[in-house]
C-alpha cells in the first residue's frame, strides 16, 4: 500500500506536532535520556526531526560530511547532536511545531522516506519515556512497506530473510519463512533493526531473529509498551 503525496504530508505535519506535545514539558533529565538509537538522546532525535524541513545548504552539507568522513550515519548524527546541543528543549518544541507543515526536503530523499522516518523516531522517544504515540494505520502500512522494499540503508528483506512478517491490525505481511506476527508498529520497528519491537512479536520465527542477531544491540530499556497503529494520528509521539 502507498499513500499519496497529499496524505502522507498531511500524517508527517500531525507527527511532528504529536512529537512535539508528547516533548512539551518534558522535564530537563528526560532530554538526556537514551532514545533507541545507539547514541542518540531524546534531544538528538528530536533535533533530527526538527531539522528535516530545514535541510543544510549544499556547502554545510558538503563540510558535514567531510568531517563525517563520508559516513551517512555519522552525518546524521553529528547534525543532529550539534543542533540539539544549541537549543533548548522549549526551542526544539517550538521548532517542531512551527516547521510541522513545511514540504521543504533534504536534496537526497522523498516525501516517502519523511513519513516512515517521522514515524519510526517517534517510537524511538515515546517507548524510552514510556509515552504512547500512536501511528495512524494507513501511514504505518505503507511506511512498512516502502522500509520492506527500499534496500538501502535497513536491508529489511535480505537482514530478515527466513521469516515471514504478517500483522495482526493491518492486511500487510511479506517474507518467506517461519511465521513472525505483531502489530504494524512493532513490524516497523523490526524492520528498521530496533529490538524494542521483539516483546510484542510471537511466531515460531521470533527465536531466529533473536538467535541469528538480526537486530542492533538495544540502546536503551522501554519503560512502558509499543504505540500502536490506531484509527487516530494524534497523541493520546515520540
Amino acid at each position: 500500500m502507498e499513500l499519496d503525496s497529499e496524505t502522507s504530508w498531511k500524517v508527517i505535519a500531525e507527527q511532528r506536532r504529536a512529537l512535539g506535545d508528547l516533548l512539551d514539558g518534558l522535564p530537563p533529565g528526560d532530554w538526556d535520556a537514551p532514545s533507541l538509537c545507539a547514541r542518540w538522546r531524546v534531544r538528538d532525535v528530536a533535533a533530527h526531526v526538527a531539522l528535516a524541513p530545514q535541510p543544510p545548504s549544499p556547502v554545510a552539507m558538503a563540510v558535514a560530511g567531510l568531517r563525517a568522513r563520508g559516513r551517512f550515519h555519522r552525518l546524521n548524527h553529528d547534525l543532529a547532536v550539534r543542533h540539539a546541543d544549541t537549543m533548548t528543549g522549549e526551542q526544539l518544541v517550538a521548532e517542531l511545531r512551527r516547521f510541522a507543515d513545511s514540504r521543504r526536503l533534504p536534496a537526497v530523499t522523498n516525501y516517502r522516506n519523511i513519513l516512515f522516518d517521522v514515524l519510526v523516531h517517534g517510537q524511538d522517544v515515546a517507548i524510552p519515556l514510556g509515552r504512547p504515540l500512536p501511528m495512524p494505520p494507513a501511514a504505518a502500512t505503507a511506511a512498512l512497506e516502502r522500509v520492506w522494499t527500499m534496500g538501502w540503508p535497513f536491508w529489511a528483506r535480505r537482514r530478515l530473510r527466513g521469516v515471514r512478517l504478517r500483522a495482526t491490525d493491518g492486511e500487510w505481511s511479506a517474507g518467506e519463512g517461519s511465521d513472525v506476527q505483531g502489530p504494524l508498529a512493532a513490524l516497523l520497528l523490526l524492520a528498521t533493526g530496533r529490538p524494542a519491537a521483539l516483546p510484542h512479536l510471537t511466531g515460531d520465527g521470533v527465536p531466529l531473529l533473536r538467535g541469528l542477531g538480526h537486530l542492533a544491540p538495544t540502546a536503551a530499556a522501554p519503560r512502558d509498551g509499543l504505540g500502536g497503529a490506531t484509527g487516530g494520528s494524534g497523541t493520546p509521539r515520540t
